[in-house]
């Protein structure tokens, strides 16, 4: 790793978890879609009594989460914010996509939703440090 890494390095392993827990989902979602035997490539349909369309959704909603985290992070490093506070909000963010994901298979909808609430803070959080560090030039 290199040396200015070194300080990021909890950051960095949150990252790799989070990558883990797509590649996961992903496994999931292909999973359940041969037990359904989804034909790929078309809609999946069902709604929430569907675990193929939980699952689905779960990685979707992911997904769509995603992109704004990699941008945090890599603000975070370039930045050179806070390291604790950086590492603490992306731990943060991968428990609650951990925990989202968790409730949207058992189709548990008011702990999905305040799992989704934790992230969304856990990002709002990470942003803040990057405007810190980014204030203070």
């Amino acid at each position: 790793m290199l040396e200015w890494m070194l300080p990021y390095q909890g950051l960095l392993c949150a990252s790799a978890v989070l990558a883990a827990l797509v590649i996961a989902q992903v496994l999931v979602v292909d999973v359940a879609g041969m037990k359904a035997r989804h034909v790929p490539g078309m809609p999946v349909t069902g709604g929430h009594g569907d675990f193929h369309f939980r699952a689905t959704r779960a990685h979707a909603n992911t997904n769509e989460n995603l992109p704004v985290q990699v941008l945090l992070t890599l603000l975070a490093l370039l930045l050179a914010a806070d390291p604790r506070w950086s590492a603490g909000a992306a731990w943060a963010f991968v428990a609650a996509r951990a925990g989202h994901m968790t409730f949207y298979y058992f189709d548990l909808r008011p702990a999905r939703s305040i799992a989704f609430g934790v992230g969304l803070a856990a990002q709002v959080a990470l942003l803040v440090v990057c405007l810190v560090a980014l204030a203070q030039g």
